[in-house]
């Protein structure tokens, strides 16, 4: 095992090579096979572990330039600012003026955020509430969720501009979409995080209007009541 100033160095030139990097990357790094001595040097200098593939990848707090909602993605490693699935979605809810779907939570993530919201529902560390059949995910303070939803059912009233024409080459990315992932029940949110996680940046919007157009089942939208989240 390296000592705690070769260990610095050492981890520092590795995430200035590779920004990120697994547990037996770092442990082979530092000369050692055990996982406290690998998080006791990780949290001398900072670190965040990724809130997607299961938190296997780490990277030092500094190197991350986040976006507008504090969440970095490198070669489809997902990090947030706030460490944890929880703690991210939770904030997102609570800072959003009109609050979140489930369908928006998971493309803007990318991961699958289903039992986080009914873990942080059950902990009233947010608020659930219905809105033309589906749930709205709000802030747990009751004033503060009563605002999101009033404008939530604001922009819900508002007259609904049909989507623009897609172009050709999204079509075929989202039907092949549906080829590979055959005998799925197709749900726009996932096939529009699934080609986003490849960079065609697509809206639900477009891969709902798709459906439509090919006759293909509805997504979220049209699912029973037991289904939702």
């Amino acid at each position: 095992m390296l000592g705690p100033e070769p260990s610095r160095q050492t981890l520092t030139r590795l995430f200035q090579r590779q920004s990120i990097a697994d547990l037996a990357t770092l442990s082979d790094a530092l000369e050692t096979s055990s996982r406290m001595s690998v998080f006791r040097r990780l949290s001398a200098l900072g670190y965040l572990s990724s809130y997607s593939h299961d938190g296997r990848f780490y990277t030092l707090r500094d190197i991350p330039p986040f976006d507008q909602d504090g969440l970095w993605r490198y070669q489809g490693v997902c990090f947030s600012r706030d460490g944890s699935l929880k703690a991210t979605v939770e904030r997102l809810v609570e800072q959003s003026d009109a609050g979140r779907t489930h369908s928006e939570l998971h493309v803007r993530l990318q991961v699958r955020v289903h039992n986080t919201l009914l873990d942080l529902v059950e902990d009233r560390r947010i608020g659930r509430e219905t809105l033309r059949g589906h749930y709205l995910y709000v802030s747990a303070n009751p004033a503060r969720a009563q605002s999101q939803f009033i404008l939530r059912q604001q922009q819900s009233a508002e007259p609904v501009q049909p989507p623009p024409e897609s172009p050709a080459v999204v079509v075929i990315e989202v039907l092949l979409d549906l080829v590979r992932s055959a005998g799925v029940r197709p749900d726009a949110g996932l096939v529009a995080a699934r080609l986003a996680a490849r960079g065609l940046a697509v809206t639900v919007d477009q891969v709902e209007a798709i459906f439509s157009r090919y006759g293909l089942k509805k997504t979220a939208n049209s699912r029973s009541p037991h289904s939702r989240s």
